[in-house]
């Protein structure tokens, strides 16, 4: 099975800035945005990428993207107002579970967690999802013995590709099923930790190595700990230790906020876009930090499609958000087809929750 396909089937991307792009928070939101809002328009035009299946499709590689799929619904259910969208798109993702989770006799444990997840935050249940007991595979995915006790491992003929995006998920979904396996996934995540507050994006590589924890060098990711916050906020709660390290590492993402409220994501994708801004906009608000949470939404704002657009190249195109400046001036110019799409879904998937906090922050 070539590489591509693993990536297509588990939801695990070629190289870290892929990865990181294809994440969405899926916090708990109190009642629907207005729909003419920037979050409301960009869910909106979010909506509108699902097709009649209720999928994601890639037209320049032709297939279904599940990953991308999913986070479009949890994109969706997180803005409000789109329960219809969410739960066709739902009712997709659980026929085509086995699909998404598997290969064959091969399991993999970060599209395992991120369809648990979808499940539970969509209205599903996760233990009879496309006929999977996902929260059963899930804690299968879960090792047991030292010194990698409580790390999600793939079981793939293809190799190992879990890494600490995929651990974040599994911890959420763990313990919201209240399975035992999520306090042991838990301790594992948070030596995944570094000193200064941060998550970083791979495991290590060696298993039989007696520290598994964050180790010198390793570099920051933005879209990591971002994500390990919005992700972990919401199921905190008896986990005091849980509560202070994601308050550091909100306070870390403060300290790298630039002046203009925007963020880059990890060593690939350092420069300012708008899915990085958007995930650690999204961690503020989960941590009550308006401020720096309008700060990068108005950043965000302005890689929007936004007025009349009739037209010009981005006709129809109205609530899209560009990756950054350089893609928004290209799209000015000749809209977004087949070859930019799957950008715009991705930045869009995960940048335009964040326009929450243009209102509802109001201090």
């Amino acid at each position: 099975m070539s590489t591509l396909s693993v990536a297509r089937r588990a939801g695990t991307a070629l190289v870290a800035s892929a990865l990181a792009a294809s994440l969405v928070a899926s916090g708990d939101p109190a009642h629907a945005v207005s729909s003419s809002s920037p979050a409301g328009h960009g869910a909106t035009w979010l909506s509108h990428q699902l097709n009649s299946k209720g999928l994601i499709h890639n037209r320049q590689f032709k297939f279904d993207d599940y990953g991308l799929t999913a986070d479009t619904a949890l994109a969706l259910r997180a803005i409000g107002g789109h329960k219809k969208d969410v739960r066709h798109a739902r009712h997709a993702l659980a026929r085509h579970a086995v699909d998404y989770t598997t290969f064959g006799t091969d399991r993999y444990a970060g599209a395992t967690a991120k369809l648990t997840v979808v499940a539970q935050q969509t209205g599903g249940d996760a233990r009879h999802f496309g006929g999977i007991n996902l929260v059963k595979r899930l804690a299968q995915r879960v090792a047991t013995g030292a010194p990698i006790a409580g790390r999600i491992e793939d079981r793939s003929t293809s190799g190992d590709f879990a890494n600490t995006i995929g651990q974040v998920f599994a911890v959420r979904g763990l313990l919201k099923a209240g399975d035992p396996a999520g306090r042991s996934a838990l301790k594992f995540l948070l030596r995944q930790q570094c000193g200064n507050g941060y998550f970083r994006l791979n495991f290590n590589t060696d298993k039989t190595a007696r520290d598994q924890g964050c180790g010198k060098g390793d570099p920051a990711d933005t879209d990591v700990t971002a994500l390990a916050v919005v992700e972990l906020a919401p199921v905190a709660k008896g986990h005091g230790r849980l509560k202070k390290d994601l308050a550091k590492a909100t306070r870390w993402l403060k300290r790298h906020q630039k002046d203009n409220g925007s963020f880059g994501g990890g060593p690939s994708t350092s420069a300012a876009n708008a899915n990085s801004t958007g995930l650690a906009g999204w961690a503020f608000q989960a941590e009550g930090k308006c401020g720096a949470a309008r700060d990068a939404a108005r950043w965000v704002a302005r890689l929007q499609v936004t007025g009349n657009v009739s037209g010009t190249p981005l006709a129809g195109e109205r609530g899209a958000i560009a990756y950054d400046r350089a893609t928004m001036k290209l799209a000015k110019r000749d809209g977004i087809d087949k070859t930019t799409r799957d950008q715009w879904r991705r930045a869009g998937a995960q940048a335009a929750p964040a326009l929450l906090a243009l209102s509802r922050c109001r201090s």
